[in-house]
């Protein structure tokens, strides 16, 4: 059967692609520490699907609820288990997870979350000079100290990119959708012209820190740049239309391997991928960019 955006039929391998790898991810709960953030998204995505068990959304709720009892910090936010406890990275899952809740008609608690996530990220993870989102901070949520406090990523500048993106549309807030255009223009900073790829990590100067290359901020860079594309008379627009074409190139050299549906991870500075086993953990972030496709392609008519 063909699933096209023109025809108006929903895709159910994409559905089933999701719950698969959104499962994968809870399984071995990577990025650390996030896993319930994930269990709430595949929730949501089985909410969304149609055919849901009766009082899915009241687990959800109670998940949430959990999560707000155990792992709240009084300073804002929510606080991780391990070494380093404060991080924007695990409060981005959640906000995903909350926007998929909402965006299936799961209430206000939702929209309050992701609300709360939204203003702790514009007031704190994003540095109001630079633009840039910070990895690590203190319990205040003023930088880590050291070397940490000053690691940026170029993958997730474009992810959090999406994500206000969807937030600042949904709510019709233009200080979110500011911050995800600047957060692009960092993100952009770490794509190495020579490779065409974003490399994984910057520092708060944005000089290159880690120069190596994973498939999933290649996939975060084309979701970000498609769902920009996407505004009517945007003037700008097609120069993120421009960045998604580059983006999705870059995507398909990871693709090329002896067998396909399987990927490669890293790319080095030299050029040569890392041959090693396919990680399960790229398949989220492939199956998220395929699913940005077919919305922006819906968004567009085409």
């Amino acid at each position: 059967a063909v699933y096209d955006v023109a025809s108006g039929r929903t895709n159910p391998f994409l559905h089933l692609s999701m719950h698969l790898s959104i499962s994968e991810q809870v399984g071995i709960d990577q990025p650390p520490g996030i896993r319930q953030a994930f269990e709430l998204l595949a929730m949501a995505a089985r909410q969304r699907a149609g055919g849901a068990p009766a009082g899915l959304a009241g687990e959800a709720e109670a998940l949430h609820a959990r999560l707000l009892a155990e792992f709240g910090h009084p300073g804002g936010g929510f606080r991780e288990t391990g070494d380093a406890p404060f991080q924007s990275n695990p409060h981005m899952h959640l906000l995903e997870a909350c926007l998929a809740w909402a965006e299936a008609g799961g209430g206000a608690i939702w929209d309050a979350t992701a609300g709360a996530i939204v203003g702790l990220a514009l007031d704190k993870f994003i540095d109001s000079g630079s633009g840039a989102l910070r990895e690590f901070f203190m319990a205040d949520w003023t930088p880590a100290v050291g070397a940490s406090g000053r690691l940026v990523e170029p993958g997730h500048q474009f992810e959090w990119a999406w994500l206000l993106l969807r937030w600042a549309r949904r709510r019709g807030e233009p200080k979110a959708e500011l911050a995800a255009r600047r957060l692009f223009a960092v993100g952009d900073a770490g794509v190495d012209a020579a490779r065409g790829v974003a490399v994984d990590g910057l520092n708060d100067d944005l000089s290159v820190r880690h120069g190596r290359a994973r498939l999933w901020p290649q996939t975060e860079r084309l979701k970000a740049a498609l769902s920009l594309s996407e505004r009517p008379g945007d003037e700008e627009a097609i120069v993120y239309r421009d960045h998604a074409a580059a983006a999705a190139e870059t995507l398909w050299r990871y693709l090329e391997t002896p067998t396909p549906g399987l990927w490669r991870d890293k790319l080095q500075e030299d050029g040569r991928f890392i041959e090693e086993p396919a990680p399960a953990s790229s398949f989220y972030h492939l199956v998220a960019a395929i699913r940005q496709l077919e919305a922006t392609a819906d968004a567009k008519g085409l």
